[in-house]
């Protein structure tokens, strides 16, 4: 089990930026992809970034995408989501994710993160 613990969220006015950070623990050696995945009050969970740990292979939702940057330090067990002019839309709980492959959907998710809230105010 791979455990995650995410920071960086808040309270940012719409136009603004904010960096999540995601620390991995545990059995990191069988993670294979980390991502982040956002729910909104009432919506389903949405994908929203993913990368490849050994890589740093990227996809990101188009809804983010121009504006959302996933990364990561190996050496650190550390993933980020650098968030640029976020849109009152991309306020959510945040939660990072850790996968033995590939993963867009919450299904082929293996570790789930607690998640960290972010509000964008207009």
């Amino acid at each position: 089990q791979v455990q995650l613990v995410e920071s960086g969220g808040g309270l940012v006015q719409a136009g603004g930026s904010l960096r999540l950070s995601c620390a991995a623990s545990g059995r990191t050696f069988s993670t294979y992809a980390m991502g982040w995945f956002r729910q909104a009050p009432g919506k389903e969970r949405e994908f929203v970034a993913v990368i490849t740990w050994s890589s740093g292979r990227t996809y990101t939702a188009d809804s983010v995408k121009g504006r959302f940057t996933i990364s990561r330090d190996n050496a650190k067990n550390t993933m980020y989501l650098q968030m640029n002019s976020l849109k009152p839309e991309d306020a959510a709980v945040y939660y990072c994710t850790a996968s033995t492959r590939w993963s867009t959907g919450p299904a082929d998710v293996g570790s789930w993160g607690q998640g960290t809230q972010v509000t964008v105010s207009s």
